[in-house]
């Protein structure tokens, strides 16, 4: 079962694995969006840990809704709302036990996943952040690493897309060949779920 602690972990972990690899995002979004990816995640996710440590909410829920709360007043352009939305809507569909199974887990996340979706306008193949989500909320049944192996080959195979959503989309052909700097977060925030899963989250 995962408890509030597991999902306290599961933020730091997204925070510092954003911290390690800003500038590559930032790097992979020069080319196709604004240039600020790495820099407004790692702002965004750093308020989130300070705020559930000052706040400590006692449940999955209340932990990832505060999460996505945060993200969406402090992360600008498209990402707040984005990661925001994945997850406040995945912190409401676990509602308010105090611990959930990895199953209901994976089904809040899909829920998440499909609000993302909604609020984007993307689906898989329109290099977005959903080419990594939705292959690793479809692997997640079968565990943490193989989430994290569907999200990170999910990033990498946007490379040769055209984007048809979001800043990329008005490149047009000029998209292709570069990695999906949303996917890429995407595939950080699914990684560091094996991390909070091992205990460690630094």
């Amino acid at each position: 079962m995962l408890d509030a602690d597991f999902f306290r972990r599961w933020m730091t972990a997204t925070a510092a694995s954003v911290a390690r690899e800003a500038d590559r995002l930032t790097d992979l979004d020069s080319p196709i969006g604004d240039a600020d990816h790495g820099a407004n995640l790692q702002r965004g996710f750093t308020t989130v840990t300070a705020t559930l440590e000052k706040e400590a909410p006692d449940t999955p829920g209340a932990v990832l809704t505060l999460a996505g709360r945060q993200l969406i007043s402090t992360v600008g352009g498209a990402s707040g709302p984005l990661y925001g939305t994945l997850l406040r809507r995945t912190g409401k569909a676990l509602g308010d036990a105090p611990e959930v199974s990895e199953e209901e887990f994976t089904q809040a996340l899909r829920t998440g996943v499909e609000a993302v979706m909604t609020l984007g306008g993307a689906a898989p193949g329109d290099k977005t952040m959903i080419d990594a989500l939705v292959p690793a909320v479809d692997a997640l049944p079968a565990g943490f690493a193989a989430a994290r192996a569907a999200a990170e080959a999910g990033a990498i195979a946007t490379t040769p897309l055209q984007a048809h959503k979001g800043r990329g989309s008005y490149l047009g052909e000029r998209s292709i060949g570069h990695q999906d700097p949303g996917a890429t977060s995407s595939s950080l925030l699914i990684a560091a779920l094996q991390e909070a899963s091992e205990g460690t989250g630094e």
